[in-house]
């Protein structure tokens, strides 16, 4: 159970961070629009988040399913900031 916590709370935002910042990038429209945009599909995102982690049945398959998707996430930022993305 401390395990599905950790992965619905701290774990859910960074995720949820690193998520956020590229959904911000993505979107058409100036960057306050995209930032606002992001920051309220955040929301919707954490909560998700936070249901699947008590939802799913392997904690072992929700830890490795989170950090993949923030690192793959981070990855795609990263990539989008250095061939000059939005930042």
């Amino acid at each position: 159970m401390a395990l599905r916590a950790l992965a619905a709370v701290p774990l859910n935002y960074a995720v949820t961070a690193v998520l956020t910042m590229l959904i911000a990038r993505l979107l058409p429209g100036g960057a306050a629009q995209a930032s606002i945009g992001a920051t309220l599909l955040s929301f919707i995102l954490f909560a998700g988040i936070a249901m699947a982690a008590f939802a799913v049945r392997s904690t072992v398959k929700l830890w490795l399913g989170l950090v993949v998707l923030g690192v793959l996430a981070g990855g795609i930022d990263w990539l989008l900031i250095s061939i000059g993305g939005r930042l």
